[in-house]
């Protein structure tokens, strides 16, 4: 990957759950694939498919990740962090694919204070008052 890219770490433990609306014949030759042990559930299935149309776009994500300066995993803030960052006076533009989390003991001042916006095609997992603070940063 390019130099502005930075890879952060995976964490397999994490997830986000989603629904999808499937017809009842898809569903059907799905169950049917679970029923003859190509697959130990639907969930099973599911994820497989999708890693697999991920492989296949491999290229056209990592030219996007770059692009658009993008940092890719797991991305935690701290308080002392945000803390670092609000003493050498700068502030965050913060762009991750996967999940970023921004700790608990994050006040909503101190997060105005460093945040300057937050792009997250994943996941954000911050406190309810963070997210109503930030909400206009938040894109």
């Amino acid at each position: 990957m390019q130099d502005n890219v930075h890879r952060l770490r995976d964490k397999g433990g994490d997830s986000e759950k989603i629904t999808i609306n499937l017809g009842y014949v898809d569903l059907g030759r799905i169950d049917l694939l679970v029923q003859e042990g190509f697959y130990s559930n639907r969930t099973d299935f599911i994820r497989t498919a999708i890693r697999n149309q991920l492989a296949i776009e491999r290229e056209a994500v990592a030219q996007s990740i770059v692009r658009h300066t993008l940092e890719l995993g797991l991305r935690d803030y701290t308080r002392a962090d945000l803390e670092a960052v609000k003493a050498a006076g700068e502030r965050l533009d913060i762009k991750i694919v996967g999940l970023a989390r921004i700790a608990t003991d994050v006040s909503a001042e101190l997060a105005l204070a460093t945040i300057e916006s937050i792009t997250v095609l994943g996941a954000l997992h911050a406190s309810a008052e963070l997210k109503s603070a930030l909400s206009e940063r938040i894109r």
